[in-house]
This record gives structure tokens, sequence and C-alpha cells, in this order.
């Protein structure tokens, strides 16, 4: 048995949890941060992104997607829209309502946004050992199981 293995014999799932926790959150925050100079918020961003992966969202949809209160979100989306990202169109169904989808400006943005995030990550990643690489693809691997159960 390896060091590594006794010591991970004794540590709890529950230190385990923090640990890990508090490691994804920092690097989360870091890779968020390694974004273009740009004069759109966070908020703004996630909202994009929800858009992308919904494909079309009502206000109301949006809002509670992003957990916020309609009103704020109001406010996202317009600020979103006066710099063409996201477009408007009625709602084929109900006539007070509105759909909300990405233009393709705003498909562009968010690609750059994952582009330089990606390109960050992997300066730091190229800055590891092989073995290093290999270990993190591997709780890669595995935090995407834990991602789905």
């Amino acid at each position: 048995m390896t060091e590594r293995t006794v010591m991970a014999k004794r540590v709890s799932a529950a230190q385990l949890a923090s640990q890990l926790r508090d490691a994804i959150t920092r690097l989360n925050r870091r890779v968020r941060q390694a974004r273009p100079v740009d004069d759109l918020t966070l908020t703004q961003l996630s909202a994009l992104t929800s858009l992308r992966l919904a494909g079309a969202l009502t206000p109301r949809e949006l809002a509670d997607t992003e957990r916020v209160q309609p009103p704020t979100m109001t406010k996202t989306v317009s600020k979103l829209e006066e710099r063409g990202l996201v477009q408007r169109t009625p709602h084929p169904t109900d006539g007070r309502q509105v759909i909300l989808s990405m233009t393709e400006a705003g498909r562009v943005v968010l690609a750059q946004l994952e582009r330089t995030r990606n390109e960050w990550l992997a300066r730091r990643l190229a800055e590891l050992t092989p073995e290093e690489r290999d270990t993190l693809l591997r709780a890669a691997e595995i935090l995407q199981k834990v991602a789905r159960a």
C-alpha cells in the first residue's frame, strides 16, 4: 500500500467533502476571473450561459434558473438586449409573454469567454507534471460520476 492509499483511508468522507468543495470553489472562482476585459458582469454572463443551455426561456424561467427576483432579471436582460446579445420574441401560445434567446453575438461572446478560460487553465495545467495531469484526468472522471448521482 502506498502512503497516499493509507492516508486516503484515514480521511473521512466528511473531511474529503470539505477539502474537495473548498478546492473546487477556489478553482471555479479563479477560472471565472479569467475572462476578457469586458463590461459584462458575472450575472449577465451567467444569464447568457443559462440561455445557451436552455435554448430559450421566458424572463420568469430565466429568473428562476438564475435564482434571482424577476425585477433583477429584467435589468440584466435589458443590458444584454442593449448589447445585442439577447433577443425577445413573442411567446407562441401566450400573448402576454416573450421568449428570450441568445443572439449570434451572444454566442460569440460566450465562445470567446470559454476560449479565454480554457487557455488560462491549460497554461496552469501545463505547469504540472505528467503524473499530476493524469491524476487530474482521473479526478475529472470521478467528479463527473459524482455530479451525475
